[in-house]
C-alpha cells in the first residue's frame, strides 16, 4: 500500500523484504541518504544486504556488518557507504567517518539513524522497520523527488505482480538519452526479460508554432508506437521483440530479452559480418510494401507520422541553437547566418521530394541492433528502439547505420556497407542508385547536424556530458558527405561559419 503522505509497504516475509531492498536499489541516487531505524530482528539488515547485493548485481556479495567498523564501503555501480551507528559516542563523529564525502557522489546507508540525528542531512530517506501480526511493515518518509521515485519503483512491482512476475528479481539496466530507463528481469525459471520504464515526459517548452519538440519531432510518447512497430517487424521476418505485457497509461513495457551481444567486439569496434548483416535487413524492410497505420488493439491502430520538412529542418537547428554558441562562448548565430541555412535546408529538402520513402526506424545503429549466434538469415540481427519510427526517404536509416553515432566506421567498411545495401536493392527490382547516394549525403548531413547539437544540448541542459565524446566523429562523418556535389552549398555556410573539421576523426 502507498499511502497519500507516506510510503507504507506490507511485507509478509523475508522473501518480500528482499525484493523490497532490491527495488530501493533501483530508486536511489547518487546523494540519497537512507535512514534505517527499526527494533532488533525487525529486518534492517536483511533488507541492507539485499540493497547492496542488488546493487552490486551479486547475490553472493559478501555483506559484513559495520557495527564494529562503523562504515563499510562499496565500489558499485553507484558507490555505497554502509553506516552503523549504534556504537557511535556522539553525532559529531559522524564527519571523522566521511560522511559527507561519501554522501557527495554516493549512496550512504544508515542504520541506527537515530544516534546522530542532527547532524543526518534533513533531506534524508527516513525508512522505518516494525513488526505485524502478519509480517513486519515499512513505512518511509522521503522528501518529494525521492518519494516519486519510490513510488514509481513499487508500481513497477506491482505492474510485474499483476501479470504474473511479481516475484521477479530486478536489475537496473541502463538509461537512454530520453525518459527512458530499462531493468533486467529473471523469472522463476530463469528467463530473462526487459522491462522498459516510459514515463510521460513534461511537457516541454514550445519551440515551433506553439508546440514542443518532441511533438514537432513526431517522437513517441506513449508504447503504442513500440507495441505497433515491434509487431509489424515480426510479421515481415525480422526480428523484433515480443511484448509480454504492457500498461499504456503507466509507461510500463515488459519485453523479450534479445541480448546482449552487439555488433562490436570486445574492443568496441565493429564487426563487418553483422554490419553486413544489419545492411540486409535494412534492404529487406524497404522491399516490402510500405505501411501507414497498425494495429495495436481491437480499439487502437498506430498512424506512422512523415519525416516532414519541419521535422528535418527543426532537427538540424539543433547545430544553430546548442553547437554554434557553445562553440563561440556564448555567442549565437546571426539572423542572417540562420536564414541562409534555413534556405539551403529548403533546397536539400525539395531534392528529397522524388526519392524513395518507406518507414525508417531512426535510431538504426550500434546501441540497437543485438546480434543473435545461433540464428540464421535476417534473424541474425535483433532490432530494439523503433518506437520513433516514421515515413521517410530511405537513406535516412542506411546512413545512421554506415555512420554509426556511436563507433567508428573505417571508410572502407564505409562503402563496403553502402555498396552491400545497393546491390541488395538491385537485386530486388529496379532501383536508382545515384538517386539513392544523393539522398544518402543529405540525410547523413541532416543527421549528423541534428547531432552535433545533440551532444551540446545533453551536455549543458540535461547534465549528461558523457555523449560530447561522440563530437570528434560526428563531425568527421559530416566533413565526409559534405565532399559530395549537392552539399556544396551547406559546406561554404560551414566555412563561413567558422566551423572546422581539422581535429574530427572518423
Amino acid at each position: 500500500m502507498i499511502a497519500d503522505d507516506r510510503i507504507v509497504v506490507e511485507l509478509a516475509n523475508e522473501a518480500d523484504t528482499i525484493r523490497f531492498g532490491e527495488d530501493l536499489a533501483l530508486a536511489l541516487k547518487p546523494g540519497s541518504c537512507l535512514a534505517l531505524s527499526g527494533d532488533l530482528g525487525a529486518g534492517k539488515s536483511t533488507l541492507a544486504r539485499a540493497f547492496l547485493r542488488a546493487m552490486a548485481d551479486d547475490s553472493d556479495l559478501e555483506v559484513p556488518s559495520p557495527t564494529f567498523t562503523l562504515v563499510q564501503s562499496y565500489e558499485l555501480r553507484i558507490p555505497v557507504a554502509h553506516f552503523d551507528l549504534y556504537r557511535l559516542a556522539d553525532g559529531s563523529e559522524l564527519d571523522e567517518l566521511g560522511f559527507d564525502e561519501a554522501l557527495s557522489d554516493g549512496i550512504c546507508l544508515v542504520e541506527w539513524p537515530e544516534m546522530a540525528e542532527a547532524e543526518l542531512p534533513k533531506d534524508r530517506i527516513r525508512l522505518t522497520l516494525s513488526h505485524t501480526e502478519t509480517g513486519r511493515r515499512a513505512e518511509i518518509d522521503a522528501p518529494p523527488d525521492m518519494a516519486a521515485r519510490l513510488r514509481r519503483v513499487l508500481a513497477i512491482r506491482q505492474f510485474l505482480t499483476d501479470h504474473g512476475y511479481g516475484t521477479a528479481t530486478r536489475r537496473f539496466l541502463s538509461g537512454d538519452a530520453s525518459f527512458r530507463a530499462y531493468e533486467t528481469l529473471t523469472i522463476a525459471d530463469g528467463t530473462p526479460l526487459i522491462l522498459m520504464d516510459w514515463p510521460r515526459r513534461p511537457e516541454g517548452p514550445p519551440v515551433l508554432d506553439g508546440k514542443a519538440y518532441p511533438k514537432v519531432a513526431h517522437l513517441a510518447e506513449d508504447a503504442y508506437p513500440f507495441v505497433a512497430i515491434a509487431r509489424h517487424l515480426r510479421e515481415i521476418g525480422l526480428l523484433a521483440p515480443d511484448v509480454l505485457a504492457v500498461d499504456y497509461d503507466q509507461g510500463l513495457m515488459l519485453i523479450e530479452d534479445l541480448g546482449q551481444d552487439g555488433v562490436l567486439d570486445e574492443d568496441g569496434a565493429p564487426i563487418a559480418e553483422r554490419y553486413l548483416a544489419s545492411v540486409e535487413c535494412l534492404a529487406h524492410l524497404h522491399g516490402t510494401a510500405p505501411v501507414r497505420d497498425l494495429p495495436v488493439s481491437p480499439t487502437h491502430r498506430h498512424h506512422v507520422p512523415d519525416f516532414d520538412p519541419v521535422a528535418m529542418k527543426m532537427e538540424t537547428r539543433l547545430l544553430l541553437d546548442w553547437y554554434l554558441p557553445w562553440k563561440r562562448g556564448g555567442e549565437t548565430a546571426s539572423d542572417l547566418e540562420r536564414q541562409s541555412f534555413s534556405d539551403i535546408w529548403d533546397d536539400l529538402i525539395r531534392m528529397l521530394a522524388d526519392c524513395e520513402r518507406h518507414l525508417l526506424l531512426r535510431d538504426y545503429h550500434s546501441p540497437n541492433l543485438l546480434w543473435q549466434p545461433e540464428a540464421t538469415g535476417l534473424k541474425r540481427v535483433g532490432l530494439i528502439d523503433f518506437q520513433d519510427a516514421m515515413i521517410g526517404p530511405t537513406a535516412y536509416d542506411v546512413a545512421s547505420l554506415v555512420q554509426d553515432a556511436r563507433v567508428t566506421i573505417p571508410p572502407a567498411l564505409r562503402a563496403t556497407l553502402l555498396e552491400h545495401y545497393l546491390r541488395q536493392r538491385q537485386a530486388q527490382g529496379p532501383f536508382d542508385a545515384d538517386r539513392f547516394r544523393m539522398a544518402f549525403a543529405i540525410m547523413a548531413a541532416q543527421r549528423n547536424c541534428k547531432l552535433i547539437g545533440l551532444w551540446v544540448r545533453l551536455k549543458e541542459r540535461d547534465g549528461k556530458p558523457g555523449y560530447m565524446r561522440h563530437m570528434p566523429r560526428t563531425l568527421a562523418y559530416l566533413n565526409d558527405v559534405l565532399s559530395h556535389p549537392v552539399l556544396a552549398p551547406l559546406r561554404q555556410w560551414m566555412a563561413q561559419a567558422g566551423i572546422e573539421f581539422s581535429e574530427s576523426r572518423a
